[in-house]
This record gives C-alpha cells, sequence and structure tokens, in this order.
C-alpha cells in the first residue's frame, strides 16, 4: 500500500478521491482543501482521514508517498514544486504548469529528489483513444490524412483560459497518438465572456506526412460536445466520449458509390481514473514511469504555450 495526500476537494478531486479510495493500492491519510464545506464533505465520505486547509501541514508527514495535486491551474507550480522538494511523488490535475520554464523547472527537481511526476491527462488510460493509438500503431487502415476533434461545453475558469483548460485534453491525446509535435500551429482565440479571456479557440496544426488536425475548443455551448474524428485512407473513425457504450465508431471506405460499412468495436469502458491509479502504483514500485518519459510533459506543455501565444 502507498499512503496520499489529496490536495483539493472540489468537483475533480471527489473523483480522484473516490477511485484511490476504490483502489486496493492506496490508502488516503489526509484531505487538504481552503473551503470548510468542502472538508465536511471529505469527513462524510472519508472518515478516517485527517483534514487540513493549508497544504504545507502534510508535507512533513514521512508516511505520505503521493502527493494528488487537484487545485486551481494557477496554483498547480507552487505546489507541485513545494512537495516534490519534499521529496515526494506527485500527481497533478492537466495541465501540470503554464509555462515549459516551470514545466522544466518541475523535472529538474523530480530529478534531484528522484521522485515521479504524474499528471492527469484522463485520456491516456481510456479505452477508446489506446484502441486509436492501436489502429494507429498496426496501420490498419493507412495513413492518417486529417483529424478533427470539437471540444465544447465546460465550466468557465476565472485562473486560465479555455487552451490551457479543454485543449490540454487535445494536445495530450495528439502527442499520445501521434507520438510528434507539430510544425506548424495557427490560432483563432474569441473572447466573448470577458475581455482578456479567451474562452473560445480555433486550431489548425500540422505535423510532419501532412497531417491536418482542425480542433474547436469552446466553454460556452448549449451542447456539450467530445468528439474526435480521424480520416484514415481507409476508413474513418468517429470517437464520441459522451456515447455510454458504443464510443467508438469506424466508417470503413467502400466506394464512391455505395459509400461506407459500419463497425462498431468493442472497447474497454474502465473507468480511466481508475486505471490512472493502477498506473500510478505500478511505476513507482517498479520504479519505471514509461508514459511520462521521453519529455511528454515538457512536449504538451511547448505545444499549448505555442498556442496561447500565436
Amino acid at each position: 500500500m502507498l499512503n496520499i495526500s489529496i490536495i483539493g476537494y472540489g468537483y475533480w478531486g471527489r473523483k480522484l478521491a473516490r477511485n484511490f479510495e476504490n483502489s486496493t493500492f492506496f490508502d488516503i491519510l489526509s484531505i487538504v482543501d481552503k473551503k470548510k464545506i468542502n472538508l465536511n464533505d471529505a469527513k462524510k465520505n472519508l472518515t478516517s482521514v485527517e483534514c487540513y486547509s493549508n497544504y504545507k501541514k502534510i508535507l512533513k508527514n514521512k508516511l505520505i508517498d503521493l502527493i494528488v495535486i487537484s487545485t486551481p491551474t494557477s496554483t498547480h507550480y507552487n505546489i507541485a514544486k513545494t512537495a516534490l522538494e519534499n521529496s515526494k511523488h506527485i500527481l497533478v490535475e492537466k495541465p501540470l504548469s503554464l509555462s515549459l520554464n516551470q514545466v522544466n523547472n518541475l523535472n529538474k527537481i523530480a530529478k534531484s529528489k528522484k521522485k515521479m511526476i504524474f499528471v492527469d491527462y484522463p485520456f491516456l488510460f481510456s479505452g477508446t483513444i489506446n484502441y486509436i493509438k492501436k489502429v494507429i500503431n498496426q496501420n490498419k487502415y493507412g495513413k492518417i490524412l486529417e483529424i478533427e476533434s470539437f471540444r465544447e461545453q465546460a465550466p468557465v475558469r476565472k485562473d486560465t483560459n479555455v487552451i490551457w483548460d479543454l485543449s490540454t485534453h487535445d494536445i495530450s491525446i495528439l502527442t499520445y497518438l501521434l507520438n510528434d509535435q507539430p510544425i506548424s500551429i495557427k490560432t483563432l482565440k474569441k473572447e466573448n465572456i470577458k475581455k482578456g479571456l479567451c474562452d473560445n479557440v480555433y486550431i489548425n496544426l500540422k505535423y510532419k506526412k501532412n497531417v491536418n488536425v482542425l480542433i474547436k475548443n469552446a466553454w460556452i455551448s448549449p451542447t456539450k460536445i467530445r468528439l474526435i474524428k480521424i480520416k484514415f485512407q481507409k476508413a474513418t473513425l468517429y470517437c464520441d466520449e459522451n456515447e455510454s457504450l458504443y464510443k467508438i465508431k469506424v466508417y470503413k471506405n467502400k466506394n464512391r458509390e455505395s459509400g461506407y460499412t459500419l463497425e462498431v468495436p468493442d472497447i474497454d469502458i474502465t473507468e480511466p481514473l481508475s486505471k490512472m491509479t493502477s498506473y500510478i502504483y505500478n511505476s513507482i514500485k517498479k520504479g519505471s514511469n514509461y508514459l511520462f518519459e521521453k519529455n511528454f510533459n515538457k512536449k504538451i506543455t511547448a505545444t499549448l504555450e505555442k498556442i496561447n501565444k500565436s
């Protein structure tokens, strides 16, 4: 068993707490949150944990192996840095930080302390994205021609924009699937809610081998959309995370006259956060964090930083 503390018991922190609590690999020792109402909920849901309003009170506890950080984006860097300096492994809700320089610094500290950095990019652990990765690796439907991703409707954030919020999902997925970074970036930003705060963005990325990607992310939308379309030479794949069961549909090319044939493959629908907890445990125990090796976090942050500045 590994001991953990969770900093931030809001909407996402509760989801993380539930998955770590249900895991056979972890024991939650403490919950930290500035809001009294959240700490009261934690006491009701997790009766054996200690609760604190200041995260610095748990840092010196040598029993804690992993600190989970599920706080506002603007606080990620300082909390993550302090946790690493106190020789704790960390799991940080996406994004890890709001600048590449800060990510580089966290990596340097983690290396010196021999600790691991995990980032909660949930789709890396989803059955849908891992099915798509397998299809790409096996070259099942030929070369990728185009990718379109639509991610609309989400709570409006005050401390960051839609790029660092929703686009982080798309960039983490693309980096994982394509194992590459874009060679060209064009961005159209819209500020519909508040001047100076991008809440709607259109992103055009070009990768090697002439792969063209279009992303649309918006906080405000009458409907929740979580759709990725990948056009291969021999098929078009739809990945709709809003579907409860049939999340992947493959439209195989027949010919121009007769159109397409539809296939609906079996997908592992295990909750991604549950798989993530198992991955973290095995990584710490084996000393191998293969998903986040080869500068994975740096690549994602570098791309997001360029999108945000373009």
